[in-house]
């Protein structure tokens, strides 16, 4: 018998096992992003695709390893795959966060902790000895480990890193922790793909990760690309300028998008003279489609780039926005 054939009586006897026994699998990975959680019911789910776009320079890499952070500072594990980055530059960037976190404005630059981690200088104590010459370095590290087992990166290549690779390192992870983990593809263009134009590798990659959450049943948070309309300075990125396929739109559950506020509040609105500056400071993330609750809202979070992170207590954007940037000459 075909194992995906399912009757509704054998649907609704494993519902009631996991209502008496429990679920071995959380349904809900939250974000700790407090206003979006809300927005998507509770968090990330089991079996979604979530896409996260923006112009380049709007924080999405910030964002997404936030949200992996959170869920592993919260028990749950995490698998990221890092097609742009280091295991090393991504570990400075979260003692940096959790610097940030600790100290806010008193955390050092983030650059500080990448100098710790990069010095070619032998110290004779090893890291430690490193750590103790930056205030509260050793405490953001401290925080790290604390989920260091939960946390797994995985250096992908667009050469080599296809969606078998991804699923076999969902098993090892599953395998080394005993739990179905979040998954982060930073980003979802870098993928290997066996089709020849990039729109077909594109509509290839989203379906395969779109099957890989159903199969494992897991959220899988994808970073994506914008097409070089969506990168042009001033103007506003939507669904229309994800970088590839109209696919990866259509086959997401939910699809954010990050914009710079300052390019998106109208010029004709009251305050942006007298605001502008302070706009620099933010993002705009619109929920543009969310399959598990509303959409077509937009939130703001404040940027703290220097410590490689936002502000989770964002808010719902007052200003009224465009969907390009107005030039007044």
């Amino acid at each position: 018998m075909d194992p995906e054939l399912h009757s509704l009586a054998g649907v609704l006897e494993r519902i009631d096992e996991r209502a008496r026994l429990g679920a071995d699998t959380p349904f809900l990975w939250p974000t700790g992003f407090g206003m979006l959680d809300d927005l998507l019911d509770g968090g990330l789910r089991g079996g979604n695709l979530i896409l996260l776009a923006g112009p380049q320079g709007q924080g999405k890499t910030t964002m997404a390893l936030q949200v992996a952070r959170n869920v592993a500072s919260a028990g749950q594990a995490v698998l990221y795959f890092c097609y742009e980055h280091d295991p090393e530059v991504m570990l400075g960037r979260l003692v940096s966060l959790e610097a940030g976190l600790r100290y806010e404005s008193h955390a050092p630059h983030q650059d500080r902790f990448r100098h710790l981690f990069e010095d070619p200088v032998p110290t004779p104590d090893g890291l430690v000895g490193r750590l103790q010459t930056l205030p509260t370095a050793t405490e953001a590290v401290q925080a790290v480990l604390r989920y260091q087992d939960l946390f797994h990166v995985h250096r992908s290549t667009g050469s080599t890193t296809n969606i078998k690779v991804i699923a076999e390192a969902v098993e090892q992870v599953r395998a080394a922790t005993g739990q179905s983990p979040l998954v982060v593809v930073d980003y979802l263009q870098k993928v290997k793909a066996e089709s020849a134009s990039e729109s077909e590798r594109a509509a290839e990659v989203v379906e395969d990760l779109k099957d890989l959450a159903i199969m494992h049943q897991i959220p899988v948070l994808a970073i994506s690309a914008s097409d070089k309309a969506g990168l042009q300075a001033g103007k506003r990125m939507r669904a229309h300028h994800l970088r590839g396929s109209t696919a990866l739109a259509y086959e997401c559950d939910v699809l954010l998008i990050l914009n710079s506020k300052y390019d998106i509040v109208s010029r004709q609105h009251l305050t942006f003279a007298a605001n502008a500056d302070t706009f620099r400071q933010w993002v705009v993330l619109s929920v543009e489609k969310n399959r598990n609750g509303r959409s077509g809202l937009e939130l703001e979070f404040r940027k703290h780039f220097e410590q490689n992170r936002f502000d989770t207590h964002g808010g719902l954007v007052r200003e009224q926005l465009v969907d390009e940037r107005l030039v007044l000459e």
